[in-house]
């Protein structure tokens, strides 16, 4: 799954419009490395999403096929880290 679609599908981020943004501008990295939105995601990979005063690590554990029940979305991933 791409990032952008992983990110919006998980509610890292509230619409794939504003991932692929944040993705392009740099401030999005898969395993400590700067991601672009067509990124393939695989299970195990460490995202990490530079907000303006934060920083959230997560831990890919799910790849959906689809779109995901609201309640479901935070089983996609586990957060390792939030500064």
């Amino acid at each position: 799954m791409r990032l952008d679609k992983f990110l919006k599908v998980s509610r890292l981020v509230k619409r794939r419009t504003v991932a692929n943004n944040i993705s392009e501008l740099g401030r999005v990295f898969v395993n400590g490395n700067i991601a672009k939105p067509a990124k393939q995601l695989k299970i195990g990979d460490i995202i990490s999403i530079e907000y303006a005063n934060k920083t959230i690590n997560a831990k890919v554990l799910i790849i959906p096929e689809g779109n995901v029940p609201v309640q479901m979305a935070t089983t996609l991933y586990e957060i390792i880290e939030d500064i």
